[in-house]
């Protein structure tokens, strides 16, 4: 089951005065894709990381499907994949995604840990260590250890980050599918945004730190896309909106006279 995800009056100021967030209020309804998108440094990841649980605001509050972040992590209904896809280098796939169901305290199923193992496209790999990998099968690993306890909410934070342009480009492809047939809420946090209009269903534009709202882009476009939906006119304008509203944002952080 999704979760809707609400944050009102949200915002993070850090140890210094370095505000991160300014008041932010926003509803991401359940079942959703949504990509953050904004400069390097704007505060998207520390937004990501407030929903999460894992960074307390400075004022503002969240609510998951009702009930704050903190709770909601306890009982292992969110799940985050970062960049660093960070598996345990002496376990195997299927270990590594066992851990997670151990921690959540839920039942280790081999049926459906062979499913999802087949669904991430690392069918035969199951016995593989992390160090015998390539990057693109160990990000698709972290995938399906985070989507492994059915969360309601899955973040992901840069999650092909750290991967070549092609093997971004095709996990862009293959896994979007996986977490929307699973029903979760996702929250993405993406630099790239062709990916952002590939994989959502909506897009935030945030503005240089700290992060508030620029433009808030509906994303109507059919799926399931591909990489050959992305070279038509359609797809096109949805990324010229999306780089319109960031140099937007920009502009109006920048100095009068510097304009």
């Amino acid at each position: 089951m999704s979760a809707a995800v609400i944050c009102t009056d949200l915002a993070k100021t850090f140890k210094g005065g370095v505000e991160a967030v300014a008041p932010t209020s926003l509803t991401f309804a359940a079942g959703q894709t949504t990509a953050l998108v904004g400069p390097s440094g704007c505060g998207k990841s520390t937004l990501l990381r407030m929903i999460a649980g894992l960074e307390r605001p400075s004022a503002g509050q969240i609510t998951i499907g009702g009930h704050p972040p903190e709770e909601t992590l306890r009982k292992a209904n969110l799940s985050v994949a970062f960049q660093d896809p960070s598996l345990l280098p002496w376990r195997s796939v299927r270990k590594n995604i066992e851990l997670a169901l151990d921690l959540a305290r839920r039942p280790k199923k081999a049926d459906d840990i062979d499913q999802l193992i087949r669904l991430v496209g690392l069918d035969g790999f199951a016995e593989t260590r992390p160090a015998e990998l390539s990057g693109g099968m160990r990000q698709r690993a972290a995938i399906a250890r985070a989507l492994s306890t059915k969360p309601d909410l899955l973040l992901l934070d840069e999650p092909f980050g750290a991967v070549d342009e092609l093997t971004r480009q095709q996990l862009a492809n293959d896994l979007p599918g996986i977490w929307e047939a699973r029903g979760a809420t996702t929250i993405l946090v993406t630099h790239s945004v062709s990916e952002a209009v590939m994989l959502s269903d909506r897009i935030i534009v945030l503005s240089p730190r700290p992060a508030r709202i620029v433009e808030d882009i509906a994303v109507d476009l059919p799926r399931p896309r591909s990489s050959d939906q992305a070279r038509r006119p359609e797809f096109g304008t949805f990324v010229d909106q999306v780089f319109a509203a960031l140099a937007s944002g920009m502009a109006e952080t920048l100095p009068k006279a510097a304009q």
